[in-house]
């Protein structure tokens, strides 16, 4: 069982990953570039937190847990030294991250997990800087690592996945959902949200919306449906057979950029439609769409209800 965390890396993301798992009861020390760099950061995690307290954001008595489980440390060897486990989080380039790792790797127990927090480098090239890589993976949090509760769990081919099934425990019992996925660059998260934004930044480019109408059409339509159902339930909803006609019509003027994907064609071509047919992306059977529609009511109704509490988000396009 994972108790002990080091952070290596106190930024912003670096000091919210620390105040997840000091909620979940775990101690928790964090290093940067220097002992007074790491103590600053300390100070404003310590800050943040009762803010977030008093914002009812952080449960009561979630700042004392902060307070008390959260320490700085003078160097990244004394903050690793130690640790269960030691998440790197350090600035986005793979030679800053390799100096990390390999101080981190030299100093950590033998037996201790090394974690990435790497959004887009491969872990596999990672892994490089790291002695005894087998009990290194990526363990990508997205910001704001408090409130945001998916974390893709990456392991490279080298890794022993017992550690991988230790971190997602961890995960799971401070609340997150870790999703394992095999290492590629850019990984699932930013392949898809940069898919995202590069289509969107095509459509202004073409004169077909500006930024704002963009945005609003994402939140208010698909977007809309992505807290509750991923892209693939969506589909097979919908239909999959409807997927393919709609990729016609799209290919007609996009060839390129909307081939029909192989994996869509072959299941309709083998008649699994979705849910209708009770094969899909997924395997729903056809009589669970009343449960399915009445869900996704719910949902969307509640979902607009929270909208309509919290009011606007204060953007000015």
């Amino acid at each position: 069982m994972i108790t002990s965390i080091a952070v290596v890396g106190a930024g912003y993301m670096g000091g919210g990953i620390a105040q997840v798992f000091a909620l979940a009861g775990r101690d928790v020390v964090i290093a940067d570039v220097s002992e007074d760099a790491a103590q600053a950061s300390l100070e404003r995690v310590r800050r943040e937190a009762q803010q977030f307290e008093a914002d009812g954001l952080f449960p009561e008595g979630g700042a004392d847990a902060v307070a008390t489980r959260i320490a700085a440390a003078a160097s990244i060897e004394e903050a690793s030294a130690s640790a269960d486990l030691v998440i790197e989080a350090v600035f986005e380039k793979i030679d800053v991250k390799h100096e990390a790792l390999t101080r981190i790797s030299e100093a950590a127990r033998a037996d201790a997990i090394i974690g990435s927090n790497t959004s887009t480098i491969s872990i596999t090239a990672l892994a490089e800087a790291v002695s005894g890589p087998e009990r290194f993976l990526g363990v990508h949090f997205s910001n704001p690592a408090p409130f945001i509760p998916g974390v893709e769990v990456i392991p490279h081919e080298g890794t022993d996945l017992a550690h991988a099934d230790a971190v997602e425990a961890l995960l799971a019992q401070s609340g997150k959902m870790g999703a394992r996925i095999t290492d590629a660059t850019g990984f699932v998260l930013n392949r898809l949200q940069y898919a995202l934004f590069h289509e969107a930044t095509q459509l202004i480019d073409e004169g077909v919306a500006d930024a704002e109408s963009i945005d609003a059409i994402v939140r208010t339509t698909f977007g809309f449906r992505l807290p509750f159902f991923g892209p693939f339930a969506i589909a097979d909803m919908a239909g999959l057979d409807v997927y393919r006609f709609c990729y016609e019509s799209l290919q007609s003027a996009f060839p390129e950029r909307f081939a029909t994907p192989v994996v869509l064609e072959d299941l309709v071509e083998d008649g699994a439609l979705g849910v209708k047919s009770g094969r899909g992306f997924l395997n729903a059977a056809p009589e669970s769409l009343p449960e399915l529609v009445a869900y996704r009511n719910r949902a969307y109704v509640a979902m607009q209800k929270l909208i309509d509490e919290l009011g606007p988000a204060p953007v000015r396009y």
